[in-house]
């Protein structure tokens, strides 16, 4: 896709987007607490990434409880002007094991095998996105926009992301607008929580990223259910939130592709 450039001209001021990745009812409790942390810190809308079959845990026992609490919140979310998005279908990479070095790297360690869409072919790509949308519908719930579970996206799944109604798509580097084939260069900003040195220097690099976005149009934040466990990780998300709007606008991602199309005209699509 070819890149948007920041246009001096833009009426609307720059933007944040804060997205809660990976709600699910196995995940909702954190999920919950990351908003109300959020939003301690600033009234903001905020973007949920929804997984339908998070880890296929469907069948588990507690389920129907977990269930009912998050479609309560999301209906609850999306009232005062929340948005949700398709976040892949069960977060797990079940397809066959690269050979390759780099993939094996990215699919396996990385990601713990959670890069659902980074090896899928078309026609499981397909069927895992339209199961997607079937369970968005069947609870009303509007989807906008897509975000492969990792932010890895395969080439088979690319080639058929045109075959659906999404605005947007987001990768870890990049705001993709779909329809336009266009794209703009917003790296998201995220936290490790996963190991104590991931931790202790992730906060440091979210900073000094968030400084070289300084001047985009564009600046993501992307939290995940396990960082709500650190309160150093936290703290370190609300100052930067809080610091954030002196110069920026949070909206939802939907809302961004829409604000996005006003910096520069549709084009052909040229390179992602």
């Amino acid at each position: 896709m070819s890149p948007i450039e920041p246009h001096p001209a833009l009426d609307e001021p720059p933007m944040l987007c804060v997205s809660i990745h990976d709600v699910a009812p196995a995940t909702w409790e954190e999920c919950a607490r990351l908003a109300r942390a959020m939003r301690a810190a600033a009234d903001i809308r905020l973007t949920w990434l929804v997984v339908p079959r998070y880890h296929d845990r469907e069948g588990d026992e507690r389920n129907g409880l977990d269930e009912r609490a998050m479609r309560a919140g999301l209906d609850a979310a999306l009232a005062r002007g929340d948005e949700l998005a398709l976040h892949g279908y069960t977060h797990l990479d079940t397809a066959p094991r690269s050979s390759g070095l780099r993939q094996r790297f990215l699919r396996g360690v990385y990601t713990r095998r959670e890069g659902e869409f980074a090896a899928l072919d078309a026609d499981e790509a397909r069927e895992r996105i339209a199961l997607g949308l079937e369970w968005f519908r069947q609870r009303d719930w509007p989807v906008a926009g897509f975000v492969p579970p990792a932010w890895l996206l395969g080439e088979a799944s690319w080639k058929v992301m045109p075959e659906f109604a999404f605005s947007y798509v987001t990768t870890l580097t990049r705001f993709h607008l779909l329809r336009q084939g266009r794209s703009v260069f917003a790296p998201s900003l995220v936290y490790t929580a996963r190991n104590a040195g991931g931790r202790l220097l992730s906060p440091i690099a979210v900073g000094l990223a968030a400084r070289c976005m300084a001047n985009g149009p564009l600046m993501r934040l992307s939290l995940h259910p396990p960082d709500v466990r650190h309160p150093r990780l936290i703290r370190h998300a609300q100052g930067l939130v809080e610091r954030t709007l002196a110069t920026r606008e949070a909206v939802t991602k939907a809302e961004c592709a829409r604000r996005l199309l006003a910096l520069a005209p549709a084009s052909a699509v040229t390179s992602r």
